[in-house]
């Protein structure tokens, strides 16, 4: 019986002693609870099919009380929010190009006229498609609007009045869902690739403990550290480059600006993460923590965060500002803008100068927490 209890004491001394491991140690602590909280909020908030407050744009060529109506039942629902009133069809390509509105609405002319005259009059949903899931929904809830409109308005009259929705796809009348991936893959893997594995190939060397050899070398820190990374500055390139034919040839993506800046947004998007892997490599210790790091640190927000899957503006105001930190979200609006809109520089510099920003501050901080290490 004695034997069974000191047994049973030493069993509880070890249990009690792996539980004192675990509080002590922070990192296994917030791997135990700090990532499923993070991970249910992000995929709880982050994950939705529905819309709100997405910014749209109106051209009312009737401008009557019928159509003033219709605009403010609009502009009402907690599903649209209007941008702005353009006043003629050329400046919807325009509005699109910008980024800053995902539909234009356009009244015809004499539309209460037409209504009563007629007993029909139309709506047309012009949808920016390079997201064919969002259009499509933005598509069906002005569709919802208008014919709940339509059965307040016949409630009380003989013949029923029509107010038709008319949908034009803009950029994918097909609504081909390639056109919204192979920029979110391309992306993901260019991401994955170039901060993953930088930093994993940089931890190496220190859990090695061969780093340290390199850096007292003849050789510079920085030369070293550029010597590190070059190889996967080449190899994502030809990613990059493989991504772009496959998806032209295979899968009928259209590139309807400049080549040459989407070479050059993907190198300094490649470069953007290369740094990014370098900074990881600064905080990890072994090249377990950097692959922990760059899975969840990268590849969730890049998923979630980013516009690839999931329209940002539905998401609560705290994941959107978030989501202004996330590189990958900046790209992908440069990748759909250049593949799909055919636009250029003029309308990507905001985007291209955050881009460069990012790469510049993660540059300066690891090279930074490098000194800190070598003194």
């Amino acid at each position: 019986m004695g034997s069974q209890k000191d047994l049973m004491k030493r069993f509880i001394g070890f249990i009690k002693k792996e539980f004192y491991h675990i509080f002590r140690d922070k990192r296994s602590l917030f791997i135990l609870f700090g990532m499923p909280i993070a991970q249910i909020m992000l995929f709880g908030f982050a994950i939705t099919n529905e819309i709100n407050n997405v910014d749209i744009s109106i051209l009312d060529k009737s401008k009557d009380a019928t159509t003033k109506e219709i605009i403010n039942k609009i502009s009402s629902s907690k599903y649209f929010s209007i941008k702005q009133n353009i006043a003629n069809e050329s400046e919807i390509e325009a509005s699109f190009k910008k980024g800053k509105v995902k539909a234009v609405l356009v009244f015809e002319k004499d539309f209460s006229k037409n209504l009563i005259a007629e007993n029909k009059a139309t709506v047309q949903i012009i949808t920016d498609a390079t997201d064919p899931n969002t259009a499509n929904t933005i598509s069906n809830f002005v569709s919802s609007i208008l014919q709940k409109y339509q059965q307040e308005i016949n409630k009380d009259i003989q013949f029923a009045y029509q107010v038709v929705p008319e949908t034009r796809m803009s950029y994918n009348q097909e609504l081909k869902s390639v056109f919204m991936f192979v920029p979110g893959v391309m992306t993901i893997i260019l991401m994955l690739v170039s901060a993953m594995m930088t930093s994993i190939s940089i931890t190496r060397e220190k859990e090695l403990g061969t780093m340290e050899i390199l850096l007292v070398s003849p050789l510079k820190p920085v030369e070293v550290i550029i010597g590190k990374v070059f190889p996967y500055i080449f190899l994502s390139i030809i990613n990059a480059i493989v991504i772009v034919l496959l998806s032209i040839f295979i899968f009928k993506m259209p590139v309807q600006g400049s080549f040459f800046l989407l070479g050059f947004e993907s190198v300094l998007f490649i470069v953007n993460a290369l740094s990014l892997g370098i900074l990881i490599s600064t905080i990890s210790e072994t090249q377990q923590t950097a692959m922990m790091i760059s899975l969840m640190g990268l590849m969730l927000p890049v998923i979630l965060l980013s516009g690839f899957i999931f329209p940002i503006s539905s998401m609560p105001m705290a994941l959107q500002a978030l989501s202004n930190i996330i590189p990958a979200k900046w790209f992908i609006i440069i990748l759909k803008g250049i593949m799909l809109k055919g636009v250029g520089i003029t309308y990507l510099w905001k985007e291209t100068l955050i881009l460069i920003a990012m790469t510049v501050f993660f540059i300066a901080l690891s090279i930074k927490k490098y000194k800190i290490r070598l003194e």
